[in-house]
């Protein structure tokens, strides 16, 4: 009798789940899973009031009908209450005042637009208030790495016919003074099919949004146009499998050597002013430097530039190689010519100043599970300060250690190299010997060159 039971409740429960399932299948699906939809307004507005910004923001990649909910103006006119209520007027930027708040004939999507720019204001003042101390051998905010970590930088590659494509960052290596970027992957145009690559920061709001991309702002840094730079472009370096194009000074592009077709793409950039260039721009123009009055000078023209400091570090794209200071570097007014400005900070016959290298001169690449090196290649970021502690001239590129055409030290036994790089700004002569009995190079010349045009635009002066 007991089986009988049992086998009756069974039948019975599989007949109701079969009913269940077959009523079910008389509805569409839709009207199944968008419930919601079908609650009067109000309900739905309770309901997704309990959600932060985050929550709402995943909601609205849902459907059409998620969308239109979740933006709704009552809702996020009071998450803006809310941001208020938590961090004082004065802490979150420029505001609305608080009488304005019950205003309803603004525009749609008023109140997001205002949660989020209050939000970055916020941001950004706190950033400032982190980069108040100055480091005495970089002249950059010692806090500038830290600040760094809330932005992302974004690649947007153009074709030759108008497509666009952006690309997430792959990976970041932060320095000293500089940061490398690199964009890799196998869904890149054809390299001569490649019309323009812009880079873009970008400063994303700290929210939660499992799965999808927090809302940000995106600051127009540079713009690469291919079909110029392709005239002007070098060789850079090679190895087995990949052929490096210095498109331009902090530029490398990284080309299959079999197929022509673009491996990666690395952007190395100095950290002078990097936070307020890749946050302060808009998304079509970049962010233009604060013309700073002429320092005053009350030193005799004559006397030339004095009491500078220079700061250099030479890293591969994993490690550091070498990193040095010098202080009082000067030239006398009778020193300049050739429109340069020649500021010496090692000489060969003075060997206190002579520094090692503490590794090879490499640059390796990575692309997803591929890995290779370029031998003597390796990545420069040069600090210049005036007299006053202020950057005057920051560069971070690659360069390449190459073999001279005849010895250019005193160590005629000894193998000899020279890393040598100018753009408009000025150049740079860096000397290295390595001595038979030892593996190790060491820099044993360094001269900065300065292009008149440049200090007497800074200083308001005629050299």
């Amino acid at each position: 009798m007991k089986r009988c039971k049992i086998g009756e409740r069974s039948a019975n429960m599989l007949a109701f789940k079969s009913t269940r399932f077959q009523r079910a299948h008389k509805f569409p699906r839709a009207s199944l899973e968008n419930f919601i939809e079908r609650l009067p307004y109000d309900i739905q507005n309770k309901i997704l009031s309990y959600l932060d910004a985050g929550a709402l923001l995943c909601v609205s990649h849902v459907s059409k009908t998620f969308y239109q909910l979740a933006n709704d103006e009552v809702l996020w006119r009071n998450i803006y209450k809310r941001l208020l209520s938590k961090r004082p007027m004065n802490m979150v930027g420029e505001m609305l005042e608080k009488s304005t708040l019950e205003a309803g004939d603004q525009p749609w999507g008023y109140w997001k637009l205002r949660y989020f720019k209050a939000l970055d204001a916020w941001n950004k003042r706190k950033w400032k208030t982190h980069n108040g101390v100055i480091s005495r051998h970089t002249g950059l905010p010692s806090r500038a790495v830290q600040m760094l970590r809330n932005v992302t930088w974004e690649l947007t590659v153009t074709d030759k016919s108008k497509n666009e494509v952006t690309y997430d960052l792959s990976w970041l290596r932060f320095f000293e003074t500089s940061a490398v970027l690199c964009w890799n992957g196998t869904l890149w145009p054809d390299f001569h099919q490649i019309s323009t690559i812009q880079l873009h920061g970008v400063s994303r709001v700290a929210l939660s949004c499992p799965g999808l991309k927090a809302p940000g702002w995106r600051s127009l840094m540079d713009v690469v146009d291919m079909q110029s730079v392709t005239k002007s472009m070098q060789d850079y370096g090679q190895d087995q499998l990949v052929e490096l194009k210095l498109l331009k000074p902090d530029v490398v592009m990284g080309l299959w050597r079999d197929q022509r077709s673009v491996a990666f793409v690395t952007f190395t950039l100095h950290l002078y002013m990097l936070l307020e260039r890749s946050t302060q721009g808009s998304s079509l123009s970049p962010y233009v430097e604060r013309v700073l009055e002429a320092p005053f000078d009350d030193i005799d023209p004559d006397y030339g530039l004095h009491g500078y400091q220079l700061h250099i570090v030479l890293h591969s794209t994993e490690c550091e190689i070498m990193s040095a200071s010098f202080s009082q570097l000067f030239c006398r007014r009778d020193q300049i010519c050739d429109g340069h400005i020649q500021l010496p900070a090692i000489n060969d016959s003075c060997f206190s100043k002579h520094a090692p290298l503490s590794g090879n001169v490499t640059l390796p690449w990575r692309c997803e599970a591929l890995r290779g090196e370029v031998k003597n290649r390796c990545i420069m970021s040069l600090t210049l300060l005036d007299e006053f502690n202020r950057p005057f001239w920051c560069v971070s590129s690659p360069v390449a250690l190459k073999h001279p055409e005849m010895p250019l030290s005193l160590f005629h036994a000894a193998e000899h190299f020279l890393i040598h790089y100018q753009d408009a700004e000025g150049q740079v002569v860096m000397k290295f010997v390595q001595m038979e009995e030892q593996k190790q190079i060491f820099l044993v010349g360094l001269v900065v060159y300065v292009t008149t045009c440049k200090v007497n635009k800074y200083f308001r002066k005629e050299y």
